[in-house]
């Protein structure tokens, strides 16, 4: 199968590229800004030479660049839509007028919800809050209105916050954190969280190259939620250190927050939200459309290899 991958060099894009080669039934096109000096792709291009790809037809894209999302809020609502939505067009547009059968879009569910109530599914009403989850949300409305040909597949996929080696975000925080030995502050939120393996959204990805699924949105998501205070405490397990977890009143800590939006500081109000509020992704469409009962990486399993790798 020949696939060409956006965004090939990213975090997503270098563990699924790895994935798929090590299968031996993918032969990997890159197209991104630059290449590292090593990579398992057969061919490299730039977006500027889109129009001039070489080789075999194509038989899939997979559309991972974007503009990652600032939690420290320095990066203008434009270049948002610029990356989001004008990539988006770009390449949509050429898997239309190609002989590519199938196009995996790489939303996120913030396209849906910046909180949700309950457990998010597929179903929810989009409202997102963020210039981010708006870019995601018109590139996914720009896909949808385009009149799509009968034998071709279209697949939005909206993963939750996404771990595993070699990815430093808020989760490489809170290791920080608890390898100088402090005491965790956040201890009275009680709270549940979704996160997806990386193992688990190649797994999902390379499920959807290789099968017939039915087009569709799909979120992704470990299969159980998991609490800050439960990933602290994997954190302390993989380090061999013992924990001290504080449960300070939660509007003390919020006021704490809140000075640290306006000093910059590492916990802000956004960050503070991430960390203890619930926000429970359902995965059961996906595992239907699979035939599944359950993804392959369990989430407790896949948060322990994360944290080695730190």
């Amino acid at each position: 199968m020949n696939t060409l991958i956006t965004g090939a060099f990213g975090f997503v894009g270098t563990n699924l590229s790895n994935a798929l080669s090590a299968k031996g039934k993918h032969r990997l096109t890159a197209l991104d800004v630059s290449k590292p000096p090593t990579h398992c792709y057969t061919a490299f291009n730039t977006w500027a030479e889109l129009d001039k790809l070489s080789g075999e037809p194509l038989d899939a894209i997979i559309h991972l660049a974007g503009k990652a999302h600032n939690t420290a809020n320095t990066t203008r609502r434009e270049e948002y839509f610029d990356v989001n939505l004008g990539l988006t067009k770009k390449i949509f547009e050429y898997f239309l007028n190609s002989e590519a059968t199938k196009f995996i879009f790489f939303s996120s569910v913030a396209a849906v919800a910046n909180e949700v109530v309950g457990v998010l599914t597929e179903n929810n009403v989009p409202a997102p809050k963020t210039p981010y989850g708006e870019s995601k949300l018109a590139a996914e409305h720009y896909i949808l209105s385009q009149k799509i040909p009968k034998d071709k597949d279209v697949y939005i996929l909206r993963p939750c916050m996404i771990h595993g080696p070699g990815n430093k975000g808020n989760l490489n925080l809170l290791y920080k954190l608890v390898k100088k030995g402090m005491p965790w502050p956040l201890g009275a939120f009680d709270n549940l969280r979704s996160f997806a393996s990386i193992d688990n959204v190649t797994f999902v990805i390379r499920q959807i190259l290789e099968k017939e699924i039915p087009s569709g949105i799909y979120q992704i998501a470990d299969d159980e939620p998991v609490s800050t205070n439960e990933l602290i405490k994997i954190i302390a397990q993989t380090l061999h250190l013992n924990i001290r977890i504080w449960h300070i009143p939660p509007d003390l800590v919020r006021l704490g927050a809140s000075i640290g939006d306006y000093l910059r500081l590492p916990l802000n109000s956004e960050r503070l939200k991430k960390l203890t509020e619930s926000y429970i992704v359902s995965n059961m469409k996906i595992k239907k459309a699979l035939a599944i009962d359950s993804l392959p990486t369990d989430a407790h399993d896949g948060l322990i290899k994360t944290f080695k790798s730190f």
